[in-house]
C-alpha cells in the first residue's frame, strides 16, 4: 500500500497502490489484501467498507475486468501519464471547468 485517504464525502477509506509498469493479476490479489486489512483494522464505526485504487503506467481492460469480477472489495485499476497533456488542451479543459464553476454560482 503506497497511499492511505479517508474520504469524508464517501465516509470511507481509500487505499492506493502505485505500480510503475502494466497491470496484473497479482496486482488485483494484492489490493483484495489491502482493504480487507484496512477494514479489520482501521475502519471505524459508521464508515463504509474501504476502497482500493491501483495506479499503473499500463492497464489492459479485460485483464482487469476479470482480475476484480467476483471480489466482494470494492477495488479498481487506472492508467497514469508520465508527461502532462499539451497546453491546448489543458487550457481547453481549464477553460470548461471555469465556465461550469460560474455557471453553477449564478444558480
Amino acid at each position: 500500500m503506497d497511499l492511505l485517504f479517508d474520504h469524508w464525502g464517501l465516509r470511507c477509506l481509500v487505499v492506493i497502490d502505485l505500480k510503475n509498469g502494466a497491470f496484473t493479476h497479482a496486482d488485483a490479489r494484492q489490493m483484495h489484501l489491502y482493504p480487507n486489512y484496512a477494514r479489520e483494522h482501521w475502519v471505524r464505526e459508521g464508515e463504509n467498507p474501504p476502497v482500493g485504487l491501483i495506479l499503473c503506467s499500463e492497464k489492459d481492460e479485460a485483464l482487469a475486468r476479470y482480475a476484480f469480477d467476483g471480489l466482494p472489495n470494492n477495488a479498481m485499476a487506472g492508467e497514469y501519464r508520465i508527461t502532462l497533456p499539451d497546453e491546448e488542451l489543458l487550457a481547453g479543459g481549464l477553460g470548461r471547468t471555469r465556465q461550469a464553476m460560474e455557471v453553477r454560482s449564478a444558480l
